[in-house]
């Protein structure tokens, strides 16, 4: 069916989930009357040789300013053309629309055509009467002297060595210079722990067969992932000097130590806190995968097959999050398509049933939210609603609550066993 508005034709081309096209016909009318507004905005503004500012015949200014009269033609007619089909058209857009097959020809409609990318609709027919399992994982004595011996590197101090090659674990103050066509650059400076993965390994080995004071020239291969793509897989020449050498000194596990950590009158007081913090984590861990499981059954139990191209989408997100290269590209759209395909699934689930459920956040939860975390950073609510708005989070805590509540809805259908 096509439908005509303020001249406008819009007619609904193709439709599959995630997407849909929207031929889109402007008459000649209308075009020559965008391009007679066009012409006239640049002529009350140019200033051209032998003629005062705003002056300047309009067949001169269609002819100097014919690019620039074009291009704000096809910004409003378009622009316009995007509200009318959001004013008639039964869409959930969920970015801008991308235009193809443009024809702009002088004395003719013009015309185009509206790819968009929509959030579809799933059929949801059973949300519960699963059967869940909360398992917590009990925090292990090893796990919490680990957490324990973390925070006593956090408070460690480094030694300087005398005389000794260094090891992995120990400071190595270094400087490297790049030696090219026989020419030495200049050197810079590092600070290296050893077996950290702070530089790379050839380098690493180098380093480990110096004494303090020593200098060494050795090629070096740059790994295929080092993150300057222009050094990958090369190998290069370098010139390194081993300064110094540090230790690490740990402070003694005493109640002395608590008391630095924290507001701790002993160690035991120390590691009963490390534990609950422990707890809590494994608790949370476990009310997430909770929410896998819920996810995972309810697209199984419907059958849910996820939307290409809201899948290209978030893959090109990723993608663009992880800086991963051209040459990278297919492999790794092949690795992470299961975890995009289930993102866009969970994600329309959630936008589904808080829609139908009138679930999403509201005014009042935000800002009950906002208090809450004003009252653990000590501060005035507004301060925190000003940081979180400069910060652009306020979004994302709006997305937060309603993940809540619309999980709170769905698990009560369901059963949670605690294993």
């Amino acid at each position: 069916m096509t439908l005509e508005t303020n001249e406008i034709q819009i007619t609904p081309a193709a439709e599959e989930p995630g997407s849909k096209r929207l031929n889109v016909e402007i008459p000649a009318t209308r075009v020559e009357a965008a391009e007679r507004a066009a012409a006239s905005y640049y002529a009350k503004r140019a200033r051209l040789p032998g003629f005062r500012k705003g002056k300047a015949p309009l067949p001169v200014i269609r002819k100097q300013y014919r690019a620039e009269i074009r291009e704000r033609v096809l910004r409003d007619l378009i622009g316009d053309s995007w509200k009318r089909v959001l004013e008639q058209e039964d869409l959930k857009p969920i970015a801008e629309p991308h235009v193809h097959d443009l024809k702009f020809e002088e004395g003719a409609p013009l015309s185009f055509q509206f790819h968009v990318e929509v959030r579809p609709e799933l059929t949801l027919d059973r949300l519960g009467g699963f059967q869940l399992k909360r398992t917590v994982a009990p925090v292990a004595d090893e796990a919490l002297e680990e957490q324990i011996e973390e925070l006593r590197a956090q408070k460690a101090t480094w030694v300087p060595l005398e005389g000794e090659r260094p090891k992995d674990g120990e400071l190595a103050s270094v400087s490297i210079a790049t030696v090219e066509d026989g020419t030495l650059g200049a050197a810079r400076q590092y600070q290296v722990v050893l077996g950290s993965g702070q530089a790379i390994p050839d380098l690493e080995e180098l380093i480990l067969t110096l004494a303090p004071g020593e200098t060494k020239r050795a090629p070096v291969r740059y790994p295929d992932d080092f993150p300057d793509e222009t050094k990958r897989g090369q190998t290069r020449t370098v010139e390194l000097t081993l300064h110094d050498v540090k230790r690490r000194d740990l402070p003694e596990l005493s109640d002395a130590f608590a008391a630095e950590i924290g507001d701790f009158d002993s160690l035991e007081a120390l590691r009963a806190a490390v534990r609950e913090d422990m707890e809590a984590r494994a608790a949370r861990e476990a009310d997430a995968d909770v929410r896998r499981q819920l996810i995972d059954e309810i697209i199984a139990a419907n059958g849910l097959e996820p939307p290409a191209p809201l899948v290209q989408r978030v893959l090109g997100a990723y993608a663009q999050s992880y800086g991963v290269p051209d040459d990278q590209l297919e492999r790794f759209t092949a690795e992470f398509r299961p975890v995009a395909e289930r993102q866009v699934l969970r994600d329309l689930i959630i936008d589904q049933v808080a829609e139908r459920e009138e679930l999403a956040a509201t005014e009042e939860d935000l800002d009950g939210r906002i208090e809450e975390i004003a009252e653990r950073r000590s501060t005035e609510p507004a301060k925190v609603y000003a940081s979180l708005q400069k910060a652009n989070q306020l979004r994302e805590i709006e997305r937060g609550i309603t993940e809540e509540k619309v999980f709170a809805h769905l698990l009560a259908l369901s059963t949670v066993e605690n294993a």
